[in-house]
């Protein structure tokens, strides 16, 4: 993934949509995150575009679904920005948290790890820590409890009120 930072408040449009082109790309300006490519865009109001980003990227490597697009990712996210808006100290836990996962990623931040394997074993060096455990716990629900990916999993939804498992699907699953 690449993201790109202006620097500077907004972005024209004709700058947004000649960086649209370039593969998986995540525009970071003013105080959104955003997909022109996939058509789709996160503003955040508590916690800086850059941190949502790097949420969104370690959001896909804790739990990595190839077919499951950035912006459920970004759903999943997105109520840490929320919760820091009420909450100063969950605020400070994610920023400090995320300049952290930077320092130790090295000069270019966590973002700028080109393989996925490097971010991971940086990710691995701050497992135990309050802030991953927050982010991973949030991500249990905020991204397997969006039922447009339920498909995709193969997960159908409750059955009691269709009669059960045992009888509709108990061992159908092909995924696994």
């Amino acid at each position: 993934m690449v993201t790109v930072y202006t620097g500077k408040q907004g972005l024209s449009r004709r700058e947004l949509l000649k960086r649209g082109g370039v593969g998986a790309l995540l525009v970071v300006t003013g105080s959104a995150v955003i997909s022109p490519r996939h058509a789709w865009g996160l503003e955040t109001s508590a916690l800086k575009p850059e941190t949502m980003a790097t949420l969104i990227q370690m959001a896909r490597d804790i739990y990595p679904h190839d077919q499951v697009p950035d912006r459920f990712y970004a759903i999943a996210v997105k109520t840490h920005d929320e919760q820091a808006g009420k909450d100063a100290a969950h605020r400070d836990l994610i920023e400090n948290g995320i300049a952290d996962l930077d320092k130790r990623a090295g000069e270019a931040g966590y973002r700028g790890l080109g393989w996925e394997e490097e971010r991971v074993d940086v990710l691995r060096q701050i497992e135990d820590t309050p802030f991953f455990q927050a982010i991973r716990g949030g991500l249990v629900v905020g991204l397997y409890n969006q039922k447009e990916l339920w498909p995709i999993f193969g997960y159908e939804g409750e059955s009691y009120s269709k009669g059960g498992y045992i009888n509709r699907g108990f061992d159908d699953i092909e995924w696994l």
